[in-house]
């Protein structure tokens, strides 16, 4: 029998250009209440804040 998910994953990373045309990335918790977002200049860097956010909000 597969292992269930004991939560799931709330926040997405994704991959803009700002206004100068550098490459960003940003880290947003989709969960209602939340507010977390982070804009960082590595795919790493908001992979890892992905990884570990952890909300707040129940």
């Amino acid at each position: 029998m597969p292992a269930v998910p004991r939560f799931r994953r709330l926040v997405q990373v994704g991959t803009y250009y700002d206004g100068r045309g550098r490459e960003k990335h940003a880290a947003v918790c989709t969960a209602p209440r939340c507010g977390f977002s982070a804009d960082y200049d590595s795919r790493t860097a908001a992979e890892l804040a992905a990884r570990t956010h952890r909300c707040r909000v129940r």
